[in-house]
Parts: C-alpha cells; structure tokens; sequence
C-alpha cells in the first residue's frame, strides 16, 4: 500500500495510507479528535470527513469549538430540516436555501401550509427520527445538464434556478443522507447521527432571493448543538433577551419608539434624550482632546456629488431621492462626501496634516419593511463619524491612535471586543497596488499595537479595506459597531491634494471610521447589554425621592433639591401610596438609587439609601450621598 505524508498544524509530519479518508486518518492520531471532528482542513481547503487522502499534505481538524465547525454543523441541520419538512409534506413543499447563520441555521420553504407551532413540533419529532437513523451524508458532483435534469424530476424549480445561475466551468455539488438530495457545496456532517442537541425557533416570511418582486416563503429558524446542556443554556439566554429586548424596554422606560406613522424612522422621548446627549457630549469631550474639528453638512446633495463619489453606481438602490427646481438630489445615505467637499474647499500644506474632521452626521438608508428593527435596523440614523486626510507617511499613526480611542470607548462601557480585518469586495474601484497598500498598513497597525484579529475576506468597502470592532454584551452576544476604512479612492475622485515640503501637489490619504457606529444602534445595544438598568452616569433619572408620609413632603423637596444643585438627574413621588409600593414602581423603572425620608431623616438631616439591586444601604448626611453619587459619575463607574 502506498504511502502519504500528512503534515499536522504543529508541524509534525505522520505517514498514511494512501486513499484513507480523512475521518479513518484522525481515528490514527487521536480518539478524542475522531469523536469531536466535524470537518478538516486539507492544504488549507475546507473540506468533507470523508474526503480521501490521496497525496502528501497538510492536515487540520475542524471541530464545533470554532466558528468554522459551527457552520459545518448549523448546515447539517438546516438540511435535516429540509429533510424533515419533505418526509412530512412531500411535493406540497419546494425548497428554497438553507444556509448556516451566525448563530443557528434557518431553511426557507415554498408551502402553501402556514407553519404554525403545532407544525413545527411535529417537523422537529420527524428531525430526531433523522438523526437517530444516522444517515450517512455524501456529497457527490454532475454536469450543468445533469443537474438540472435532477432537479426537475424532483420538481425542485427554485434550485434549478440557483443552478442556472451557476457561472460556467464551477462544479455543481449535491450532498444525499437518505433518500434527501440537496444542491449545495458544503462541507457537511460524515451523518446525521453526528447532530446531538437542537430546537425549532420561529417562523418568519422572506422573499426568494430577497428581491420583494419575488414569492414570499416561510423561512424556519433553528439553532444546534453538540451538547444539550449548550442547547439550554442558549434557549435561557434567548429568554433573557426578550426581556432586555430594547423595543420592550424603550416603551416601558418611556425612552423611544417608533410609530406606525413612520416606519424605520425612531422617536426618542425626553429620557432617551437624556441618554442620547450624554453620549453625544461625552463623545464631543473625547473628540476634541484628540484634536478632531467638528463639521455639520447638509442632509441633501447633488446627484452629480453622489455620481463623483461612486455611491451612485453602488448604492443608489438604498438611497432616497428627490428635485428641486428640475435639479436631481439625494439625500445622504453616507457623511463622507460631506466631509471631503469641507477638505476641499481650500488649498492644504503637508503642515496641516493630518486634518481629522468629525460629524455626528443624520444619514438615511432605505431599508426593506421586513429587515426593520427597532434602532437595530432603521431607515434613518445618526453616524458618529469621522475622516481623517493624512500624509501617507502618518496613515500608521493615525489607525493606531482611532484604534486607541475606540479602546477607550468601548472600556468606559464596560464591553470586551474582537476585531475582523475585510479584505478587498469583488465590486471595489483602484488598483491592486492601492488595495495591497492599504490592506497592509492596517494589518502592520493592528499588529504593532498587538491586537490578535481574523481576516474576513472579500467585505471590505468599495473604496477601501476595514477593520471592524465587533462588541460583546452581557449576553455574550457580539455586535459590529466600530469600523476603521482606509480609503485612496475618494482623494482621486474628488482630486484632493495637499502641497508638499516640494512646493507640488501631492493626493492625500482619507481615513473613515466610527466608534459608536450608530447612535441609535448604539442606544439599543446599551439598552439591552444593561437590561434598562443604566449605570448611574448613564441614567435618565439617578435619585427617585420617596416620602414615607405627607408630613415629609417639605424636606424630600429640600433634599432634591440639595440633589439638584449638584447636578443630578432627581425625581420627587409624592403620590399617596405606600413606601413600598413607591419602591416597586423605582425599581420597575431601574431607578439606580431610591432616597427614602421620614421622620428620623428629617430629625437627623440624613437619608435612608436603597440601590436598584443591592438594596437597603443604610442612612447617609446629605453630603455623604452627594459625594458618594459624585464618584460615581464622575468615574463613569459600572456595577
């Protein structure tokens, strides 16, 4: 028998016979890997566990533990779905796409059944019959013609078009576990069998290809793993999101909300507002530490601009127009053009670089009704951005110091963060030595600092490379917010230039980037990573004062107003209900501290302290209390 070289990631090099397939050579290296792959890697190529070995390379195991073996395992699910929905509803059903997500899987279906709880409990009775019969996954290829042949004799029209769709000369893969055939390129589960843990989650309507001119399906959500007490422990974190669902709590917390009158388009009320300034001012104070200039432009341009900046063959479809004496204008779905014709406006020397000019710039995106989203998703939306034109010479520093100050940022709140570098898309402008330039001097600045990140290829701006800041909440959930974008497209478009130490004109570099991304997001995120329950710098109302009678009306208003004059955010509940009713309704409203005053107080000049969640304090002077709020606020302290 023939002999192979398999090259493990640690470098060790272990011989194989020639023709085993991948999951038989782990078996040979180690049991505990046998019983945990769920794909591997061969020469850096995602690939199936049965895979035959058939010549000298290099060798990794993919297991549930990395992102990689969680899309290998989510989509081994959506076709047991897939499966399951076909045993249960025959030619009824068509199929649709059943992708892996970031968290789960979903499949979509045409079905003229609505599928209603009572349905997808008995598809997810029929999934576990699936996996307890442990049906072998094979993937196998066929011509164009064949395929299409294939998939219309099993009356599937939506796969024959995705196959039509196919650029020429790509393969077209299927994968079988039974009497199941599905168009896809993999990689899968060796068997169904392999699927441990699962739950149905919900059904939503979503147009095919998410063109609206097309059919609605119905789209089944589900999320797997390998472990039950994993499957659990997801299922109780999605509980407590709906209780921190921020669309729930901006009502409750009378903090924002959006009306039927407007779609996608956020109010927020006098408490979000609070909210919404603190952000802001802290953001300016930061801001103009680091030697930002901040700009405001106009809501609405030219359609000559948006054509210049190339927003017009890119993004015209989720940007809203209107005229103005015969003039075509757009409203701005993006600040930087904006901020460039601001650079423009006059001649610049290499003296006054890097210029950094900030915005927190109103921009409006249409967005299909579907995708909405509370302040997650919205049609209009407050960008804290910023650009920066630099020397090529200093575009180093200059990410270093955005990176630097987004740290600080996301520190103050308490948030833990990743980092994703996006790598050139295929619908970018400039030239290759562009794109190489810049994708490697944010690679160098990421590594001088010491920052660990993963490259996401092919998701960079059209104009330029990025790096993205993905945020962690309390939930453990993450959510893209910083980005930093390396742009030599704009100064080319829009010819701007600086004069150089030679007395010549000389393109400047531009530098986009957000640290909150958008406030309204932003908001929404700190809603829910904080269940309502603000830190005390944060909140819209920071003392609640709480009488125990209407004999103590007088000092309660004495000692709010003690309270503001030191500026803190009081309210007074002077309403004729018991004290502990009037705790309830506080702690309801995540009030962060209840003052409670009565008889001794008032004889000792001293309030009775209650935190939203530690409780009674014990009885403070006035002073004690001020001072101890002070610290507090002044430190942006989170408990």
């Amino acid at each position: 028998m023939d002999k192979i070289a398999v090259t493990l990631p640690d470098g060790k090099v272990v011989e194989a016979e020639k023709g085993i397939t991948a999951l038989e050579f782990i078996k040979t290296i180690s049991m505990k890997l046998y019983k945990e792959a769920v794909a591997c890697r061969i020469d850096g190529v995602l690939k199936d566990l049965w895979t035959c070995l058939d010549k000298d390379c290099s060798f990794e195991v993919v297991t549930f533990s990395s992102d990689e073996g969680k899309k290998v395992y989510w989509h081994t699910s959506s076709h047991i779905l897939a499966q399951a929905v076909k045993r249960l509803f025959g030619d009824r059903v068509k199929l649709g796409i059943g992708p892996a997500i970031d968290r789960g899987f979903y499949y979509d279906f045409d079905i003229e059944e609505s599928i209603t709880n009572e349905i997808l409990q008995k598809i997810e009775q029929e999934m576990q019959k699936i996996i307890k019969e442990d049906l072998k996954i094979e993937r196998f290829e066929l011509t164009r013609d064949e395929a299409i042949k294939l998939m219309q004799e099993r009356g599937e029209p939506y796969k024959v078009e995705l196959i039509n769709d196919i650029p020429e000369g790509e393969t077209i893969s299927f994968y079988k576990q039974g009497e199941f055939i599905d168009l896809c390129t993999g990689p899968h589960l060796p068997s169904t069998g392999k699927v441990k843990a699962f739950k149905l989650l919900s059904v939503a309507g979503a147009y095919w290809r998410g063109d609206s001119k097309n059919k609605m399906l119905q789209r089944v959500y589900g999320i797997s793993y390998e472990k039950k007490s994993q499957l659990d422990e997801y299922l109780t974190m999605l509980e407590e999101a709906k209780k921190r669902d921020h669309r729930k709590l901006g009502r409750e917390l009378d903090l924002f909300d959006i009306f039927d009158e407007g779609p996608g388009f956020p109010f927020f009320l006098p408490k979000g507002m609070i909210i919404r300034n603190i952000l802001e001012d802290f953001w300016r104070e930061e801001h103009k530490k680091r030697g930002y200039q901040e700009i405001k432009t106009p809501i609405m341009l030219t359609k000559e601009l948006w054509i210049q900046s190339g927003h017009w063959d890119h993004y015209k479809e989720n940007m809203y127009f209107t005229k103005i004496d015969d003039q075509e204008f757009a409203i701005k779905p993006m600040n930087c053009p904006g901020g460039i014709l601001v650079y423009k406006r006059k001649s610049h020397s290499y003296r006054e670089l890097p210029q950094r000019l900030c915005e927190l710039g109103l921009v409006h995106r249409h967005e299909l009704s579907g995708v909405l989203h509370g302040l997650m998703r919205v049609r209009c939306f407050t960008q804290d951005d910023a650009h920066i034109f630099m020397l090529p010479s200093q575009i180093k520093d200059e990410i270093k110091g955005v990176i630097d100050l987004i740290d600080y940022f996301y520190n103050v709140f308490g948030f833990k963060y990743h980092v994703e570098l996006s790598t050139r898309p295929e619908n970018s402008m400039g030239t290759d030595e562009q794109w190489n330039m810049a994708e490697s001097a944010l690679k160098e600045a990421l590594e001088e600092i010491g920052i660990s990140y993963k490259i996401n290829e092919g998701d960079g701006a059209f104009y330029g490379p990025k790096i993205d800041f993905h945020l962690e909440d309390s939930l453990k959930r993450t959510w893209q917010c910083a980005t930093i974008q390396l742009d030599f497209q704009m100064p080319e478009r829009f010819d701007l230039y600086y004069i150089g130490e030679d007395g010549a004109k000389h393109r400047p570099v531009m530098l986009h980037r957000v640290v909150f991304g958008s406030i309204e997001r932003f908001i929404a995120i700190l809603t829910e990573h904080f269940g309502g329950a603000f830190p005390v710098w944060l909140a819209p109302t920071q003392v609640r004062v709480i009488p125990v009678s209407d004999n103590f009306n007088n000092y309660a208003a004495k000692v709010s107003q003690i309270l503001k004059e030191n500026g803190f955010r009081v309210e007074e509940d002077y309403r004729s209900e018991t004290v502990g009713y009037k705790i309830r309704d506080a702690q309801l409203q995540k009030i962060p501290y209840m003052v409670i005053v009565g008889e001794k107080e008032q004889k000792e000049n001293t309030v009775a302290v209650r935190d939203r969640k530690k409780g009674d304090l014990g009885s403070f002077t006035i002073d004690e209390f001020v001072s101890m709020m002070k610290e507090k606020v002044e430190k942006k302290v989170i408990e």
